[in-house]
């Protein structure tokens, strides 16, 4: 086996080139950057099919973006994965309240998830967040919960929790309402997926 010697800066755009590489159809150019980079992150090439996008979706979020909307996740793995620097640019706070004393003790009282209060929370913040899932089913179901509610209104949904209990069905019930939403169907996601998605669409604006 041959072994490419790249400088580091090399590395992603030769990733890139394989994937293009290996893909087996055509991908729609407008979603083609966010499923790229989730194959990149996942190295799982299930997501062509895996990923489904609202109408427009791209449009909507990265006018959100532009806009500077806060950017809400459901761990701090995926806070911690999304690119400070094109946040930077364009003003954008990225939250996750997960590890806050009240959020937990709240949980505690109420016999719920961390992740539920924590959507409450977010349901709180001025404008129309953000919210990236990519951990916790329950957080989607309580989001779905609060927009029924009108208490919320996200600009965007990306719905990507990883597990078995409960994940399936949470991301079919958020490609129901009438928000823009990335959702992976299926068992498959996690937080490195919910930041990776994001990155593809801060990187459309900032690079």
């Amino acid at each position: 086996m041959n072994i490419e010697r790249l400088v580091p800066e090399e590395i992603e755009r030769r990733s890139f080139e394989i994937i293009e590489s290996e893909l087996k159809t055509p991908l729609d150019p407008q979603l083609a950057p966010i499923v790229k980079r989730v194959i990149h992150t996942a190295a799982d090439f299930d997501y062509v099919e895996n990923l489904c996008f609202s109408p427009n979706v791209v449009d909507h979020a990265l006018d959100a973006l532009r806009r500077g909307e806060k950017i809400v996740t459901d761990s701090n793995m995926a806070k911690a994965g999304i690119s400070k620097a094109a946040c930077e640019k364009l003003g954008i706070d990225v939250l996750c309240f997960m590890a806050e004393e009240d959020v937990m003790l709240t949980a505690k009282e109420r016999g719920c998830t961390r992740a539920e209060v924590s959507m409450e929370k977010a349901a709180e913040l001025a404008g129309k967040p953000v919210i990236a899932c990519g951990n916790a089913p329950t957080a989607l179901l309580r989001l779905r919960e609060l927009i029924q509610q009108k208490r919320v209104t996200p600009s965007l949904i990306i719905g990507v929790p990883v597990g078995f209990v409960n994940v399936v069905r949470s991301k079919e019930l958020i490609m129901e309402l009438d928000v823009p939403y990335i959702v992976a169907r299926g068992r498959k996601g996690g937080s490195n997926v919910a930041a990776a998605i994001v990155n593809a669409l801060l990187y459309m604006i900032t690079r």
